[in-house]
């Protein structure tokens, strides 16, 4: 693919996680995140984005996200699960984007924040309609997702290279 390839990358944070005993990297998710991660699956499906990849997070609550979530969609993609997701700073997320094979046009990130948000907010140098209002001010909850398009390769990803085309939370459904 070239220079002038549009993509797509989905930013999903993982749903509503219990606080335990066990590590952070180790909680599970809550009720409401059983009920909301395949609400987040259903709008994944409803975009109609068929994704090359999905980098997921090695946190059981990503992990269990993603679990739910992938049974509403058509075909399961290729999926990698990436340690270095977990706690990650805006810096190392778009590193990791940088790192994208070039065959990926569609791209699948289940993390957390701040990570999603600050990442969503930095990639989206333009937005359609309110989205970008609308993600601010929801402060990117659990289990949202944001979808943002680009031209160009994996390796040009840098603050302000896409359009914010969409943003949704479990609460829009």
């Amino acid at each position: 693919m070239s220079a002038d390839t549009p993509r797509r990358i989905v930013l999903l944070r993982h749903a509503k996680a219990e606080w335990s005993d066990g590590t952070d990297h180790e909680r599970p998710l809550a009720e409401r995140g059983r009920h909301d991660a395949p609400a987040a699956g259903r709008k994944l499906a409803q975009t109609g984005i068929g994704f090359d990849l999905a980098l997921c997070s090695t946190a059981a609550r990503t992990r269990e996200t993603w679990k739910l979530a992938v049974q509403a969609l058509p075909h399961r993609p290729r999926t990698t699960y990436e340690e270095r997701l977990y706690d990650a700073s805006l810096g190392r997320l778009i590193a990791l984007l940088n790192e994208t094979p070039d065959e990926v046009a569609d791209l699948l990130v289940i993390g957390h924040n701040p990570g999603m948000h600050a990442l969503a907010d930095a990639l989206s140098g333009t937005a359609q309609g309110d989205t970008l209002q609308r993600m601010s001010r929801s402060g990117f909850p659990t289990a949202a997702l944001a979808v943002v398009s680009f031209t160009g390769t994996w390796k040009s990803v840098e603050h302000g290279v896409g359009t914010l085309l969409d943003f949704w939370t479990p609460s829009d459904h």
